[in-house]
């Protein structure tokens, strides 16, 4: 199984109207140490473009909270409890997985793992789809790798 491809019609998920979008949806594990390392530096879509990013926890919504606060997470998260039939419907082989969805339901860009040259361009096409000013996520003086495996 692989990730959604870009062009690929999302999925639907219960309380996000892709047709309000666009939509950054970022899926995550707490136990995860790269989700871990990429949550403050994704918190920064949620800063950038309010309510665009909704993030998917694999995990029951009180670890989800208490993530949050741990890592200074405010935009909203879903729960996908096992057998994890979202994380199955978007082909997630690996955490943390971010995918931007275009208000037709059409994914326009997938990143998986974390990727910094990813993560901006997908701040990038962000900003270019909701009529926002970019926003650079990370960069090379913030103390994270380019990239790192999820």
């Amino acid at each position: 199984m692989r990730a959604l491809a870009t062009g690929s019609t999302a999925p639907p998920i219960e309380g996000v109207e892709f047709g309000t979008g666009p939509f950054a949806l970022f899926f995550y594990k707490v136990t995860c140490p790269v989700c871990q390392m990429a949550a403050p530096k994704v918190q920064g879509f949620e800063s950038a473009y309010p309510g665009r990013i909704v993030g998917i926890g694999q995990d029951p919504e009180q670890s989800l909270v208490s993530f949050g606060r741990e890592f200074g997470v405010t935009f909203h998260s879903l729960v996908d409890a096992p057998p994890y039939d979202l994380s199955n419907a978007y082909g997630i082989t690996v955490v943390p997985t971010t995918f931007l969805v275009d208000r037709d339901g059409t994914i326009v860009e997938s990143v998986e793992s974390w990727d910094r040259e990813g993560i901006n361009a997908l701040s990038a096409r962000l900003a270019e789809l909701s009529d926002a000013p970019y926003v650079q996520i990370s960069d090379s003086t913030d103390g994270l790798p380019s990239f790192r495996p999820g």
